[in-house]
């Protein structure tokens, strides 16, 4: 019975002596591990969050970006109010910078009611677009950037006229000072100066960026439209420098370009955020596309040279940002100044610009030397009338006072080919076995007639780079936006809104729910139909094909055109409408003149009851 104790007190107390050597040789050392594992997570988290604002650790440990709400992500900054004539938004105190901003004379619809546009969203918010400005430098300690919070006075508001001043203390010998101001329109100054209270002096770098964390998905889709990288960028001669989102991410994902002066940025299809540093300070400037937690961060910055600022000493730098609508008038206005009305000559006077081909932020496309004297006329035309409906026919009927000696001569060559066709079409049943004679009989007889067979195709030929130019002027140009004509069309930049597939609004359904067809008619509305009749009746007015085929072909033409143009921006359509029917008029006049037959008077002769001819 002793030894039974004696046994189970040995075993007890070699039990307590395993337990506590296990404890202290094993667990212990294993919870310390862990305890310097986590601390070393929470301080890898933390550089992550300071490299990435918006940033946040998830469940696999990996940073993915946060998504707030766009008031969510505005309260966690405290923040300085901006209030112009064309702006709201706020200044956030955590990076000293803008980004939230509203575009107060813009609405994101046609109802009056819609919001404005909103143009920049803060760090953290999902598509948080925003700009940044700070300076960088070795072993100066905390350098302002992306998560420094400034310190301001209480009760500033941000207005023209009223700049606002933030302040930054390193604690390590360098003050940092902020002055942003604003004018009415779209441009901001961004003052920044840093004072030297330290014993040595110091090498410091500006630098200021526009970031924008994932494309939207209404952003990037229109192959006409440039969205994306943008700038004019370089030492000698500035070039236009343009990136589509998705070239931009595929091609040109880290971008250097050395220049002086310029500007660069991120463009929309009609708003424009770009950074322009002092004219005559050489830059490096770089377009970068950086994927962080599954997200690809697009940006535009650039940085300054170095400055070295000695003990006691104070350096400025001084970069305007541009966060607005892309209006011609107002790009120029500061192209060439403030307050300075560039004279006609001054447009290719590359000494006279404030800012470098400023204008060139709308895209222009590659036939710029007609797109933009088109705008011009068709911007003084609406000065007269007060309506782009009405300065579009007006243009219309300029283009074709300009091109009417030309189409007058190709209009007269087809109603005299019109006349003849009776005679051609027993030339080519007369020699259908031989088409060498058969060419040289056509040939002869045209020559009689003094007909030139190839004078139809001229005008056609020479309205297609004025068509595709009008079709670009009025999708890029934020001056179409919204611009109403007469009636039911409140919007000259986007389709027709009505179709006859549910009488034109009287039917409750929306055609373009359908799948596959809906967006082909959807907007076969009235004005689409009327350019089809047109159309059609230009086609008819037209000598016939030589080949049955392709009088069948031509035919079809109306019918696809119609359906084809009916998705396009109704200014295009009413602009293509107008064409015809001047042309129709045009073309009658000639043919009347000419005593040819034509389908207007057959069209009058069944109207009223009778054959109509040509006399």
């Amino acid at each position: 019975m002793q030894n039974d104790n004696k046994n189970t007190l040995i075993f007890i107390v070699s039990a307590f002596a395993i337990l506590i050597g296990y404890q202290f040789l094993v667990l212990g050392p294993n919870q310390k591990k862990q305890e310097a594992a986590a601390r070393a997570r929470k301080a890898a988290e933390a550089q992550a969050a300071a490299a990435n604002p918006g940033m946040a650790i998830g469940p696999d440990g990996k940073p993915q970006p946060i998504k707030l709400s766009r008031e969510a992500a505005k309260a966690a900054s405290p923040r300085i109010p901006i209030d112009t004539p064309t702006l709201s938004g706020s200044v956030s105190l955590k990076s000293g910078s803008v980004d939230d901003l509203l575009l107060k004379r813009y609405r994101q619809t046609t109802d009056k009611a819609s919001p404005p546009v909103e143009l920049l969203r803060p760090a953290g918010a999902e598509n948080a677009f925003f700009t940044l400005f700070g300076w960088s430098g070795q072993n100066l300690g905390a350098m302002p950037g992306e998560n420094t919070v400034w310190t301001a006075a209480p009760g500033q508001t941000l207005r023209p006229g009223s700049p606002v001043t933030l302040t930054y203390d390193n604690g390590a010998g360098l003050v940092f000072n902020r002055t942003i101001a604003v004018d009415a329109d779209a441009m901001f100054t961004v003052t920044d100066s840093v004072r030297n209270n330290g014993g040595q002096p110091v090498s410091i770098t500006p630098y200021a960026s526009v970031r924008r964390w994932g494309v939207p998905a209404d952003l990037g889709k229109n192959h006409i439209v440039h969205e994306g990288a943008i700038g004019m960028l370089g030492e000698k001669d500035y070039k236009l420098e343009q990136s589509k989102y998705q070239k931009w991410k595929k091609d040109k994902p880290q971008q250097t370009i050395t220049s002086v002066g310029g500007w660069t940025g991120i463009t929309d299809k009609y708003w424009l955020t770009a950074l322009i540093p002092t004219q005559n300070e050489r830059i490096n400037a770089q377009y970068n596309v950086t994927p962080v937690g599954g997200v690809d961060v697009y940006e535009a910055n650039f940085a300054a040279v170095a400055k070295t600022v000695n003990p006691g000493q104070t350096v400025t730098e001084t970069t305007r940002l541009f966060a607005g609508a892309k209006t011609v008038p107002l790009l120029r206005k500061y192209e060439y100044g403030e307050g300075q009305a560039p004279a006609w000559w001054q447009f290719w006077d590359k000494k006279a610009q404030a800012i470098p081909r400023f204008e060139w932020a709308v895209d222009w496309g590659m036939f710029a030397l007609i797109t933009r004297p088109i705008f011009n006329v068709l911007e003084i035309f609406y000065k007269l009338v007060g309506n782009f409906g009405i300065a579009i026919m007006l243009l219309t009927v300029a283009l074709k006072l300009i091109l009417y000696p030309l189409a007058d001569k190709s209009y007269e060559s087809m109603a005299k080919m019109k006349k003849v066709a009776p005679e051609v079409e027993k030339l080519r049943a007369k020699h259908k076995e031989d088409p060498a004679k058969q060419q040289q009989e056509m040939m002869a007889l045209y020559a009689k007639e003094k007909i030139n067979p190839f004078m139809g195709c001229v005008p056609m030929l020479i309205q297609i780079p004025v068509f595709y130019s009008l079709y670009k002027v009025l999708t890029v140009t934020i001056e179409m936006r919204h611009a109403p004509f007469f009636g039911w069309i409140q919007d000259l930049s986007a389709p027709d809104p009505t179709t006859i597939f549910n009488l034109f609004g009287l039917i409750p359904w929306d055609p373009g729910s359908l799948p596959f067809l809906g967006a082909m008619i959807a907007h076969l509305g009235v004005w689409p139909l009327l350019y089809g009749f047109t159309m059609w009746l230009t086609t008819a007015m037209n000598p016939p094909a030589g080949d049955p085929m392709q009088q069948k072909i031509f035919q079809l033409f109306p019918i696809i055109f119609t359906f084809t143009l009916s998705g396009f921006a109704v200014g295009l359509v009413i602009y293509w409408c107008w064409s015809n029917v001047l042309t129709i008029v045009q073309q009658y006049i000639i043919m009347r003149r000419y005593k040819v037959d034509n389908p207007i008077d057959k069209i009058i002769g069944r109207l009223i009851g009778k054959t109509a001819t040509a006399t």
